[in-house]
Order: C-alpha cells, then structure tokens, then sequence
C-alpha cells in the first residue's frame, strides 16, 4: 500500500530541496519573504489610512522597501503610533533580511575561494604547455620552460596533480622563483582519470610532458596515463605532441603503443647511465650536456641553407663563423657527424648549435686563417683494461654496468660495493655476455672509511658514486657527501690518481659537493628534465639526442688539444674544427683546465666559440668533438 504524505510533510520537502540549491536558492527566499512583508505592511497601511498625507500604495510600498534596505531611514518618520509601529516591523524584517544576505553572501564567498583553493576549475588557454604528474624534476622543467617562454608575449604552463594547489604553488614559488610573463597554473586532480584531464585544456595544448613519480612502478602510471590522454573521447581529432619519461626499457613497447605515434619517450635510465658511463672516463662531460640541453645558453637548431646544396658536410662545417654544425638531416633522418663527403641536396638540412635560430647563417668569409702547420699529425694509442669502482646502486647501476661493457678494453675489471640486497640477482638479469670486464660484488657500506681503505680506492682508474634512489633524496645525496669526503683525502694522500664521478639527486646539494672537488658530477634529475623541456619545445630534437646517445654512433668526448693542434700559441678555432674534420669528426668546442673549478665560467667548458677568436691551448686542455671513438 502506498503511502500518503501530509500537505505540510510535501511543502518541507520542497522547501528543503530549495535551500540546498545553493546562495542563488536562499537569496530568492529572502527576496520574497521582503517582498511579502513589504506587500502585507503596505496594504495595511494603505487600506486603514495609517499614513499622513495620503499617499498611494505604490509610494507606501516605496517607504517600507526603503526602510527595509536601511534601518536609518525610520528615523525621520512621523504621524500616528499604529503607522509608526508598522514602519517598526518593516524596519525590523529589513534587518533580519538584509543581515541573513550578508551571512550568505560571506558564506558563498567562502564556499568559492575553498573551491579555488582545491583547483578544479577549468583552465582556459591557448598554446600552452601541460604537465601531468608531480615529482622532484618538475622545479628545473619549469625554469627551463619559462626561459624558453621569453621572447612569448603570453604563455602559460598548466599542471595537472594530485596535490593539494597551494601546496603546489607554494613550493614552485619557492624553488622556482619569478616566472616573468610565463603564468603558472596549478589544479588538483588526477592524470589517470579522463574527466580530471579535462581540466587542463589538453585540446589547446602545443606539448603535453607527462613526468615520471617517485617509486618502483612509475612506467605503469606513465603508461595510463598516456592511455587516458590519447583515448578520451572528447579529444581533437589533430595528433598531441607528448613528452614522456620511461625508466624501463622493457615498458617502452607497451608505452609506444600507448603513445599511438604521438608521444615521445625518453628512456632515462639508460641515458643517465649512458651519461655516467662516458663521464667516468672522460672529466666534464656533464658540464658539456647541462651546457647544451639548458635553455640559458647555445641550443640545437635545425636550418635550411639552399646556398650549401651540393657541397659536402665537411665544407659546412667552415662555413659558419658562430655556429656549429654537428650533422645533417637527409631525407628527413638525422645523421650527427655523417662522413664529410657526405654531399647536401635539396631540402636536407643543417643540425647546428648555436645561440638563436636566427644566429645559423653562413660566413661568408672566404680566408679563414686557419694554421695547416699547426695541426698535428692523428696518433692512435690502443686501449689499455681498466680498473672501475662503483660505490651504490640504484635502478640505474644494472645499465650502467652494462654500458661500461661498451667503453672499457678487454681485461677490465668492475668492483660493486653496495648496502641493498638484490644486487647479485640483479646483475644474474641484467649482467649477462659481459665480456670485456670482470664484474666482483661486496656487501658493505660505502660511507664507511675502513670499507674504502680495505678495497685500496687508489689502486683503480675510476671511482663512481651512485645515490640511493629508494632514500629521501637529501639523505641519499647526505650519504653521498660522507663517500666523497672519505675519497677527497684518499686522493689526497695518494696524489689523486683516480677520477671521480658521483651522482647527485637534488642540485641545490651541487655547491655543497663541489668542496670535495670531485671530477664531476651527474645531476640526474636535472639532465632528464633538461631533455624534457627541450623536446617539449621541438619534438625533432629526441631523434637527436638518440643519435647523440647512442654508443653505435657518434658520440661527444674531451680529447687532449695537444692531439689536434700545437700547445702554448694563440690558434683560431677555425685551425681546430680543421684539424677534428680531418680525422672524421667535428669539433664542438673545448675545455679550459685553468677554469675546470670555477663555476661562474662554466667550469672552463666553451661551446660553440667564435671560430676567429685566438685561443691558446695548454697541456690539460681539452677540445670537444663528436667522434665514434
């Protein structure tokens, strides 16, 4: 049997759902709770003739609204007691009513700045850049975005997290600092969910970064996240340029088909040791990658110049006075360092370093006063096995240690000291068909003195330090700092006869590692970042640094100048770039021992240097080439 419900239980009912509509809701009742006490007042005063004078309904309705809008207003009224005390009531309504309106308004006021405050209101941009998740890298992307973003008269950058907004705000305007005409908009939701990606104006957006979080199965989240982006429903039908960050090379299969050719995808694991690898071995070459990827200096540009059509890749690299060309794209293929014979056809273009990409244009100079006589004659010297310390381990040491496998001579020999468990079942993984090095495993602690005086540190070629990554970053970086101390007084004692190489997680720990005047040091997270922003920026440039970092390939390395050139007597660098093209490699710039401590000059590296300007080399200078070996 149904049940019946009384008039009045249906007229609550109603009455409630009205008031839970909102201030819109209850402001409408209070205006016609005034209006009907307005209407009921005035018709009484009007049909008993309270009022002096005589006026209308309409002009008594106009008296009592006034008085209920303001209270003061009353204080003028005359005329007999019953129209006095009705102008009282109205009065007294207009309080309740006009002090009800403020309660709700401050309430509704509050209820929308709580709601900003959890950022969920839609962003409404154009051509800007988004970012999908949080971790530790997001500080140096920005600052590398917002450099970028200088010359824009308008640009946004919208992220996308689940953190609480301000909290997000707070700390990029702490280690971030002033982002000049780049805005910063931060909203609070999750990545994974397509409504929340929403958010963002994913559809407006000209790059998509979708950055890896702290922990074990970051790819999965990486992974789903690129699923959400690429098959909402209410996605634009032109491909996204995506950025995304893989740590795993066995996810970059299901990742690429997550991307469905419309992501980019940095393996960064495998860069990071690659990077450390070839470190280890050759003394400031993070400072040549930090100085290429950042923004602030010299950047990778890609240039048409019909008037090189038909000459070779060894004639362009002469014929810019403040660019350097590094390779070419053929056929729409980058080729860094491709043979110098390598003719130029229509449409092919120029990969040059240089400061704008309206700063790579030719010379035109035809004497370019280069030194034939000065340049020495190439010597090979076969390589000699090598003894490597690595002091850690994280997820990037089983790459790594297959990475150095690719640079080291035959009868190399690799020692892991580590305080985890899993490093041997590790390496039974990742470790097999080690040929040229003999890989040896102890369990012990690498902050510990009498550990690092037992395996005799001085007796190896290279030292390398990897950070913790499953500690806080500032107390794995702490740990790091103890190891290098232990190894600053080892080489003292010893005369220095090893480098060192150390990885740091947090850059702001970079000034405090550099007391221990280290050989060099590899920011992970920043490196990675850099790579990110830069292909955020022109997606053309990944195909690049694939190139770059591929140990197949050509690769960056510091050479002694005095291979290239004679010591102790001013030289163009047009001499240099000559003397590194005929040998089959080109050179990039070099590296000033004198200034190997000091960071305002960039730790003596120089870029892409103006190719008439003398410079003098000394015994432990370097000249930067790409080279295949």
């Amino acid at each position: 049997m149904a049940q019946r419900y009384r008039w009045i239980d249906r007229v609550r009912y109603a009455f409630d759902n009205t008031f839970s509509g909102g201030p819109l809701a209850l402001i409408g009742w209070l205006a016609l709770l005034a209006l009907g006490l307005i209407l009921i007042v005035s018709l009484l005063v009007w049909g008993m003739g309270l009022a002096p004078g005589r006026p209308t309904l309409a002009e008594i309705a106009w008296m009592s609204l006034m008085r209920t809008l303001d209270a003061g207003t009353m204080g003028g009224d005359t005329g007999p007691w019953p129209f006095l005390l009705a102008m009282f009531v109205v009065t007294l309504g207009g309080v309740f009513v006009v002090s009800t309106l403020i309660g709700i308004l401050t309430t509704g006021l509050e209820s929308k700045l709580e709601e900003l405050r959890k950022g969920r209101s839609r962003v409404i941009e154009r051509d800007h850049t988004v970012i999908l998740g949080w971790s530790p890298q997001i500080f140096t992307l920005i600052s590398e975005l917002v450099t970028a973003n200088a010359n824009r008269r308008r640009s946004c950058i919208a992220i996308l997290a689940d953190r609480d907004k301000v909290q997000m705000e707070d700390e990029i305007r702490s280690l971030v600092g002033r982002t000049g005409r780049t805005r910063i908009v931060c909203r609070r939701g999750n990545p994974l969910e397509m409504n929340d990606l929403e958010i963002v104006g994913l559809n407006e957006a000209r790059a998509i970064v979708i950055l890896a979080a702290p922990g074990t199965d970051a790819d999965t989240d990486v992974i789903k996240t690129l699923l959400a982006v690429t098959n909402n429903r209410h996605r634009k039908p032109r491909p996204y340029h995506i950025v995304a960050e893989i740590r795993d090379p066995r996810n970059l299969s299901a990742a690429t088909l997550a991307g469905r050719g419309e992501a980019e995808f940095l393996l960064s694991s495998e860069l990071i040791a690659r990077i450390i690898a070839q470190t280890c071995r050759q003394s400031g070459l993070s400072v040549v990658y930090s100085e290429l990827l950042d923004f602030a200096g010299d950047e990778i540009y890609f240039c048409e110049e019909p008037a090189l059509v038909g000459q070779t890749f060894g004639e362009a690299l002469l014929a810019y006075e403040d660019s350097a060309v590094m390779g070419l794209v053929l056929d729409g293929r980058v080729r860094l360092n491709p043979p110098m014979d390598t003719r130029i056809g229509p449409g092919d273009q120029v990969i040059a370093i240089s400061e704008d990409d309206d700063t790579v244009r030719l010379s035109g100079l035809r004497d370019l006063g280069i030194q034939y006589d000065a340049i020495q004659p190439a010597r090979s010297t076969p390589p000699q096995p090598e003894r490597t310390l690595l002091l850690g381990w994280n997820q990037r040491a089983p790459f790594l240690v297959n990475e150095l496998e690719r640079y080291v001579a035959p009868g190399s020999e690799l020692t892991i000291v580590a305080g985890c468990a899993g490093v041997e079942e590790a390496l039974a993984s990742y470790g097999t068909g080690l040929r040229r090095q003999k890989v040896s495993f102890l369990h012990g602690d690498t902050t510990d003195r009498r550990l690092l005086d037992r395996l005799g540190v001085e007796s190896y070629h290279h030292v390398v330090i990897l950070c913790d990554c499953d500690q806080d970053r500032q107390r794995a970086d702490a740990r790091t700092l103890i190891t290098l101390l232990h190894l600053r007084e080892i080489s003292e004692q010893y005369g220095h006869p090893f480098s060192i190489v150390s990885e740091i997680l947090d850059e702001r720990n970079r000034n405090l590692a550099e007391v221990t005047r280290a050989d060099d040091f590899i920011v992970s997270e920043r490196l990675i970042s850099l790579m990110l922003a830069q292909v955020s920026e022109n997606k053309r440039l990944n195909a690049v640094f694939a190139d770059l970092f591929d140990p197949e390939g050509s690769e960056i390395y510091l050479k002694p100048a005095g291979q290239y050139v004679r010591l102790n007597e001013p030289l163009s660098f047009y001499t240099v770039v000559e003397a590194a093209r005929q040998r089959g490699e080109v050179a990039l710039g070099y590296r000033l021992r004198a200034l190997s401590q000091d960071p305002a000059r960039f730790y003596g590296v120089v870029l892409n240097p103006d190719k008439s300007r003398p410079v003098t080399f000394q015994e432990e200078d370097r000249v930067i080439v790409l080279a295949e070996q």
